[in-house]
Order: C-alpha cells, then sequence, then structure tokens
C-alpha cells in the first residue's frame, strides 16, 4: 500500500476497460439473427490476433483497417453475407461502443484526488476520440495516447513506455489499468505497476510470470487505493 500512495497518474486500456466491445453484439443480430454473438466474439478474436501477428511480423497496420480484416475474416469464417452497407455500420459501431457503468464515477472520484488520468489503448487515435465523446467522459482524461505512436500493439514494451513520458511523471508514478490480464501481464513485465479489474470472476490471471499489483472489481475500487 505505501508503493501505491507514490502514484500520480492513472493509464487506463480503453477496449474491455472502458469500453464494453461486446456492445456490438445487439447490432451483429440485428443484421445476422441468431448468429450475432458467435460474429462478435470471433471478430474481436482475430481483432486481437492481428495485433499480436501483425507486431511480430513487423508489419504494422492502423487498427481502423486491421479491425475491419478481422470482420471480413469472421464473417467469411461464419459464412455471413457482409454486405457493404453492414460492413459500415459494424464499423462505426466501434466509435460509439458503450461505457462499463463503473467507469464514469471511478474516473471523477480520481480527478477529485488530483491524479492525472490518460488512455493507453492499441486503438487510432480518431477511433478513441470519438468513443470517448460518445461515451461522456471526454473531460476527465489528460491525454489519450495510440499504440501507433510507437508502430507496434500491446504487449510491445515500447507502446508501455509511452505513457510515462507523455503524462510527465515517472514510471514508478504511474498505475496501468486494464481488464485484460495478458495486458496486466504487458504492463507489469514492462515495470508498471498494473491494477487489473477483473470483470469476470471466473476468469484466472494469465500464467506469463507477470501479475498485477493489485486486484479490483472496478474502477470506483481504485480511489481507495491511493
Amino acid at each position: 500500500m505505501a508503493e501505491m500512495k507514490t502514484i500520480k497518474a492513472f493509464a487506463f486500456d480503453a477496449y474491455g476497460t472502458i469500453f464494453d466491445v461486446f456492445s456490438v453484439i445487439a447490432l451483429c443480430e440485428e443484421l445476422f439473427p441468431g448468429r450475432g454473438s458467435d460474429l462478435a466474439r470471433l471478430w474481436r478474436a482475430k481483432q486481437l490476433q492481428y495485433t499480436l501477428l501483425r507486431s511480430l511480423m513487423g508489419r504494422h497496420r492502423d487498427f481502423w483497417n486491421l479491425t475491419g480484416d478481422g470482420l471480413i475474416y469472421a464473417s467469411r469464417s461464419l459464412h455471413l453475407d457482409l454486405t457493404p452497407p453492414a460492413r459500415k455500420r459494424l464499423m462505426e459501431a466501434w466509435l460509439s461502443l458503450t461505457v462499463f457503468p463503473d467507469v464514469k464515477p471511478g474516473l471523477i472520484a480520481l480527478k477529485k484526488k488530483g491524479l492525472l488520468l490518460s488512455i493507453l489503448s492499441n486503438g487510432d487515435l480518431l477511433m478513441l476520440e470519438a468513443a470517448v465523446e460518445n461515451g461522456g467522459i471526454s473531460g476527465l482524461f489528460n491525454d489519450i495516447i495510440s499504440a501507433g505512436e510507437a508502430g507496434i500493439y500491446k504487449p510491445s514494451p515500447r507502446v508501455y513506455e509511452l505513457a510515462p513520458g507523455r503524462m510527465k511523471v515517472g514510471s514508478a508514478e504511474l498505475g496501468f489499468v486494464s481488464s485484460n490480464s495478458w495486458d496486466i501481464s504487458g504492463a507489469a513485465s514492462a515495470g508498471l505497476a498494473a491494477f487489473w479489474i477483473q470483470r469476470s470472476q471466473a476468469e484466472p490471471p494469465e500464467e506469463l510470470g507477470f501479475q498485477a499489483t493489485r486486484t479490483v472489481k472496478s474502477v470506483s475500487e481504485l480511489a481507495l487505493l491511493v
């Protein structure tokens, strides 16, 4: 707890932490009745897989187009007729994802304590800015940092290293927050204090040798730790 009192800033993952990536299921179901959940989940899985594969290949592609590639693969894999209008609607859904209910009050509580807040995400800057604005939380972040600046995706340490410099704090003064356990391992491996929001209590931590500094159930709990 003494170490956590030194934290002056938090950098938040976006997708799955602030924004519910599966809020697109409703639209997927509207467009493809009975297949919406399958499409949304395979789409998200391919999106993540492509960030890892392109990072390993050294072939960076912006997150918007990478997300589109994942959608094309998922629809073909499920034998769905992805028309241009349907593709456009599904892609634009990523600009207005649902914000988890604990996020806004949790961020407000942290701001009241004088902490600096940012987003550190694989997402493109324009995607993130749109989602933040549409989610009604645009006034709560001091900065939005995209992995695109590093030309590689998380969990590369090059991405996590962007945050301290941009936020003008030391690495020991920065806490990284994510609901994705693999992301927590990446941040911890890069030397950051990592706070895991375990949104699914049935989910175990990843076995990568780098664990969370603390595990919480919601963003609102963070203000009680610092």
